[in-house]
């Protein structure tokens, strides 16, 4: 059963024996896991419920405000870094592009060689096969690539990068575009059409519309979690209060919500919010003389991992394309008045690159952090160190060079005052601007740690099985548990984190 705010008009308390905060990537395996087990289970979700029937608008002035935390305008405490994160049953899965990786071994071996953790390729591979067969996952090459990805395959090949083509949770994919819409055609295996379903029909109940508050901790375990029911014309709390009563608590809240909610809780110990890490990504755009369409086809579809390799003193990167909406490409522009209309004008097409920095492996690198604002709203820093900022410099060239090889009539940078090249040589030019937050556009949609996983409660937040170390009956299932960022996009491990994790819960309860 699937209850909204429509239904939740007064207060009432709920008893159950597992209750999971969040519906995304982490949430709705585990419950999917616990629920079919035959554990009374209760998914408390902040977001909306919403349906193929309602992505079939492809509006995306409705679909930002609907289905992203703060309505699409989350981002830093200094407004450097957009943050594109999803906010409604089935979570960030509901809008992203699909693309899916397995945790890298030698991001594991960084692990356990610098946190101590000793999870392996051996022991999550069951996991990972698991939920591939689930979701569908495989490598998407039933077409071609879109405009869009092919730029970034044409101009790689020009300059010796290798590419290859993506592994993509899909069925029947249309091919449309619109996955950071919401699919439109029930193709996109995100949670909100496989896990929660599987979840509701072994006996689990989502309160949608609930905005988990605080959970409440007696004699060193939590007893339960109190909640508000949100008011979606207003998109704020309601007056209406949910309690619930669990013998076990799973937080799968994600990379900024987790941390704030233990904040809140007062399970401050350790470094709960520290080591927050947001993959920076940077992106060029280039004008072809011909049509790009960046908004039809698979936003994701070519990658290239050949950056990862870190020059001294920077930081690695690995290269992907972005779907240019005309919202999305809108309000990521740097320019307003006639240079917008022209950009707008342009779009047709204009490709859009990213580089995707991965950061949190090289020493001294710590992230950002998350906290609480006096008045108890979310604050996410981030602060671009001056290793970050000259790896943007070379991911910027990077991205121009690709864009010029690919046949690209003209590239820009995305600064305040964008720099526009036409050939090679005036790639010297990208000296002539600064790097870092508030000088050029900086987005992330991909967030991880606040509550580290490792063995020393002195320097992580919960255990390899994904325990709180201070309280037994509390877990914490989502990206936040990540020790740094993973360099490949984090659904798929978090997917498989999740459906390791369901024993121990399972145990628990």
């Amino acid at each position: 059963m699937i209850l909204t705010a429509a239904d939740l008009t007064s207060d009432r308390t709920v008893e159950c024996d597992v209750c999971v905060i969040g519906s995304g990537a982490g949430g709705a395996v585990l419950a999917a896991g616990l629920a079919e087990r035959g554990r009374r289970v209760v998914i408390l979700e902040e977001g909306g419920h919403h349906t193929s029937k309602d992505f079939r608008r492809l509006d995306e002035a409705w679909s930002l405000p609907a289905l992203y935390q703060e309505r699409g305008t989350r981002a830093t405490a200094d407004l450097g870094i957009t943050i594109l994160q999803g906010r409604s049953v089935g979570g960030g899965t509901t809008v992203n592009w699909t693309t899916c990786f397995r945790t890298p071994d030698h991001v594991l071996q960084h692990w356990r060689d610098h946190h101590g953790l000793t999870l392996t390729t051996e022991e999550l591979a069951p996991h990972f096969a698991a939920v591939e067969e689930r979701l569908g996952i495989a490598t998407w090459d039933q077409v071609p690539p879109n405009e869009n990805n092919a730029t970034l395959a044409r101009g790689g090949a020009a300059l010796g990068l290798t590419t290859h083509r993506t592994r993509r949770n899909v069925r029947g994919c249309a091919n449309s575009g619109y996955c950071g819409f919401g699919c439109p055609f029930d193709a996109k295996q995100g949670m909100g059409l496989t896990c929660v379903p599987d979840a509701v029909a072994a006996g689990a109940t989502v309160y949608a519309d609930t905005r988990a508050e605080r959970l409440r901790v007696e004699g060193g375990r939590v007893v339960g979690v109190e909640a508000r029911v949100m008011d979606p014309a207003r998109d704020r709390a309601s007056t209406v209060r949910i309690e619930v009563k669990a013998k076990v608590v799973a937080v799968c809240g994600g990379a900024i919500n987790s941390p704030a909610l233990l904040l809140r809780s007062g399970l401050d110990r350790g470094p709960v919010g520290r080591r927050t890490f947001l993959h920076p990504v940077v992106s060029c755009v280039g004008l072809y003389p011909h049509d790009i369409a960046g908004w039809h086809g698979a936003p994701q579809s070519v990658y290239s991992h050949d950056p990862l390799a870190a020059e001294a003193g920077e930081i690695g990167f690995f290269l992907e394309a972005a779907p240019v909406h005309p919202m999305l490409a809108s309000v990521s522009a740097p320019v307003m008045g006639p240079e917008l209309l022209t950009f707008m004008q342009d779009l047709k097409r204009t490709s859009s690159l990213l580089a995707i920095h991965v950061d949190g492996f090289a020493p001294g690198d710590d992230g950002g952090t998350v906290s609480l604002r006096k008045d108890g709203r979310i604050r996410v820093d981030y602060p671009v160190t001056a290793q970050l900022a000259r790896s943007f410099r070379r991911s910027h060239e990077l991205l121009a060079r690709l864009h010029l090889a690919a046949g690209a009539r003209e590239v820009y940078t995305l600064h305040a005052q964008p720099l526009r090249l036409a050939t090679q040589g005036d790639l010297a030019r990208l000296d002539d601007r600064a790097y870092g937050a508030l000088e050029h556009a900086i987005f992330t949609a991909h967030q991880m740690g606040g509550c580290a996983m490792g063995p020393d409660p002195a320097t992580s937040v919960v255990d390899r099985d994904l325990r709180h170390h201070d309280v037994e009956n509390l877990f914490v299932v989502d990206g936040s548990v990540l020790p740094t960022s993973l360099g490949v996009n984090p659904s798929e491990t978090i997917y498989g984190l999740a459906h390791r994790a369901r024993d121990a819960v399972f145990a628990a309860g």
